[in-house]
């Protein structure tokens, strides 16, 4: 293998160092796991566990030293276009390994939300906390020490991480996710993305709205741009939580039910009673979380995952950070162009090579560790393979080609879109905060220009409906933090800011939310920390003010005295009297939830 970068290595060996004492924590919790297993309930116990299985299945796991039980986890609902796929899989997966003489009981189910539907709206104000309590409700499902392995069913933006954060704290069992895969292409994100702007500048009314949305979301699976969804699915394969090639085939894809069932016996593979046992506390370590970083950066992914990835990472007793994002990002190469940081889709990407081939080359670049476990074995050169079907139609796999082939959407190592990953950590006066220039023109990487400032996004949209902002500035929009109103996402205001850009007018974003993993185009300062419900400056910061964001240089300064800034009373925070989509049954959430710098954490 060649030889491994220095800052990767660098940030790993930090990475290890600072978590020494959670991570021996951790596994110390995972070693006195080892003696639960279902053979050791009592006859009662086992009676209510089993008594739904079939007599044939009662018999398998009555032989309680051999015999196996998989649980099955999964986020299924057939509103999100994504989890729709999911409705026959776990009929799938027993019948699978009832063939290996195995059984496998749907734990419990998680929810699933989707943010497409809530942008903009109450409703999204429970997305990021609808990831903690995912993860609470796959700790329930796991609670009743009846398993040897774990099948997650799950794909989009919060449900992912919530559900490596639940298994994780059943760190003695081995876990596989089986993917659903990508919608196929229907309208061109280019395409749909204009027809938002001309919406937004009042151009086109909202049936034609319509018409172009369902265009571009239009049958079940993912969406086909590269946001959180998609990067979470990207990760898990370079993981080696999902089986090579499998991420991004389509529902209809013929390999798929092949794909499933061998998935579904795989878990045996990695069970206590095989000889490769593979639990999830080995598979998520150091090496394996940097892997993911590496991935995220030289694939343009969504910002997002800078905060669940440390989220994740906690559940496993390590300890990383936004500085590590920043450090690896200066030396890890762009290779994708997929929207929104190009015009390709996620069946485009697929199409190019694929997740094997960004492992492929990054691992020629030295960028990942080799050394780590994949549901197939140890060493990731395990997913450098590809699924197909033989000349007698059945499941077989084939090598990753070395290079990609000619195209703009993956590049090749040494011809890079980009030398760097496009992920910058801000600091300055105001705090700390993320941004992503992947998907920015050059030009628009450094800004210094008055504030704007707004309490909520409604007022930066109506503002822009009045005319009024027709004019250089930085849109200041705080109290969007996790503490204020669970952190949503602000990818409403994408067209609106977009349309003043191309309009020549110098325009930016700064809050203490978050954006879409489909932002890009627009400079945004984003996951402020301090945010303002806990008196950060960004709650001192008034209209007029001048603000630079250098993405360049890593800076984020209100050029304000030190002096006039102490004089200033923070603004205060309007509590919501009404509720109008349960948030009030999220108040503990908020009162108890972590920066965002830290995972955003609401359980402990």
């Amino acid at each position: 293998m060649t030889h491994l970068h220095p800052v990767v290595k660098k940030v790993s060996e930090a990475i290890k160092s600072r978590s020494t004492t959670t991570r021996e924590h951790y596994l110390l919790q995972v070693q006195h796991q080892q003696k639960l297993r279902w053979g050791k309930l009592g006859p009662t116990n086992l009676a209510h566990a089993f008594a739904s299985v079939t007599e044939d299945e009662r018999l398998i796991l009555r032989t309680s030293e051999t015999g196996q039980n998989i649980a099955i986890v999964t986020a299924y609902n057939d509103m999100v276009s994504a989890h729709q796929p999911y409705k026959d899989y776990p009929e799938q997966i027993k019948k699978a390994l009832n063939e290996e003489g195995a059984v496998a009981q749907v734990a419990g189910g998680v929810p699933a939300m989707c943010d497409g539907i809530t942008q903009g709206y109450e409703g999204m104000e429970l997305s990021l906390f609808s990831r903690d309590v995912i993860a609470q409700s796959t700790a329930v499902a796991l609670s009743h020490q009846l398993f040897d392995g774990i099948i997650l069913l799950g794909t989009c933006d919060k449900i992912v991480p919530g559900l490596l954060m639940g298994a994780l704290q059943f760190g003695h069992l081995p876990v596989l996710f089986i993917p659903s895969g990508p919608m196929e292409t229907g309208q061109g994100n280019e395409q749909k993305a204009l027809t938002r702007q001309l919406y937004a500048e009042g151009k086109i009314d909202k049936a034609a709205l319509l018409e172009s949305e369902q265009k571009s979301y239009h049958s079940p699976g993912t969406c086909t741009f590269y946001g959180t969804a998609n990067t979470n699915q990207l990760l898990l394969e370079v993981m080696g939580f999902q089986l090579p090639g499998s991420t991004f085939l389509n529902p209809s894809s013929e390999l798929r039910p092949s794909l499933n069932k061998m998935a579904a016996k795989q878990i045996l593979r990695l069970t206590r009673q095989s000889d490769h046992y593979t639990p999830i506390s080995q598979q998520i370590n150091a090496h394996s979380l940097v892997n993911a970083m590496v991935a995220l950066l030289a694939t343009g992914g969504s910002t997002n995952l800078t905060i669940h990835l440390i989220a994740i990472a906690r559940c496993a007793g390590l300890k990383i950070n936004w500085k590590d994002f920043s450090e690896l990002s200066q030396v890890i190469p762009l290779l994708t162009k997929v929207y929104p940081n190009g015009e390709a889709d996620i069946n485009q990407f697929e199409t190019a090579g694929g997740v094997g081939q960004i492992i492929n080359q990054l691992l020629d670049g030295g960028f990942l560790h080799e050394n780590v476990d994949t549901l197939i074995g140890h060493g990731l050169n395990k997913m450098l393979q590809v699924p197909i079907k033989n000349d007698n139609g059945e499941l077989d796999w084939q090598d990753t080609p070395s290079k990609p082939s000619p195209n703009a959407i993956i590049s090749s190592i040494d011809k890079p879109f980009s030398t760097n990953g496009g992920l910058k950590l801000l600091t300055g006066n105001i705090g700390r905060a993320i941004v992503k220039t992947s998907a920015v023109a050059s030009e628009h990487h450094t800004i210094k220009a008055p504030a704007i400032v707004f309490d909520d996004q409604h007022e930066v949209l109506a503002a822009f409906k009045a005319g009024e902002l027709q004019r250089d500035f930085i849109a200041v929009v705080r109290f969007q933090g996790p503490k204020a109103n669970g952190m949503p996402e602000l990818h409403k205001l994408t067209p609106s800011l977009t349309s003043l850009q191309k309009q020549g007018y110098k325009v930016a974003l700064l809050t203490d939310g978050r954006m879409s993993g489909a932002s890009g185009k627009i400079l945004a300062a984003i996951h402020v920390c301090p945010e303002a419900k806990d008196k950060g400056l960004i709650a001192k910061i008034e209209t007029g003010d001048i603000i630079e964001i250098d993405a360049e240089k890593g800076i984020m300064q209100l050029h304000q005295t030190a002096a006039s800034l102490e004089r200033r009373m923070p603004a205060e925070f309007s509590e919501k009297e009404i509720f109008t989509s349960g948030q009030k049954l999220f108040n503990t959430a908020r009162r108890n939830v972590s920066s965002a710098e830290t995972g955003a954490l609401s359980l402990f």
